[in-house]
């Protein structure tokens, strides 16, 4: 999990991009906590969103990697709430133009039979 968080190539599973959301929202709120009391300067501003730029990367990447999981360009993360159906939607089965899957489903005919010949 987490491997290669800021890049845009390969694939995550709901539960990697889940927990980054999560992290990207407590993330900004808790950068955001130090600044709300200063007055609106713009160096107040500029350190603010030169500390967010990293998080706003994070999350377009990992973004990038769940629309891939689904099969789809990683553009399609613009769409209007397409956020919520990365979180509750599966992933493709296998392999995929973007790479393999990260958590292969395993054959569980494949285990019964060699259960079943062990057994014997």
């Amino acid at each position: 999990m987490f491997k290669k968080p800021f890049s845009f190539k390969g694939r995550i599973r709901r539960t990697e991009y889940g927990i980054s959301f999560i992290m990207y929202v407590v993330g900004l709120a808790i950068l955001e906590i130090p600044f709300t009391n200063k007055a609106n300067s713009g160096d107040v501003s500029l350190m603010f969103f030169s500390l967010a730029i990293p998080a706003i990367w994070f999350m377009i990447a990992q973004g990038a990697k769940r629309c891939h999981d689904r099969g789809n360009s990683g553009w399609y993360q613009l769409i209007p709430l397409y956020e919520c159906w990365m979180l509750f939607a599966d992933s493709d089965n296998g392999n995929n133009a973007y790479g393999p899957n990260p958590f292969p489903i395993v054959n569980i005919d494949a285990i019964v039979v060699l259960a079943q010949h062990l057994s014997q």
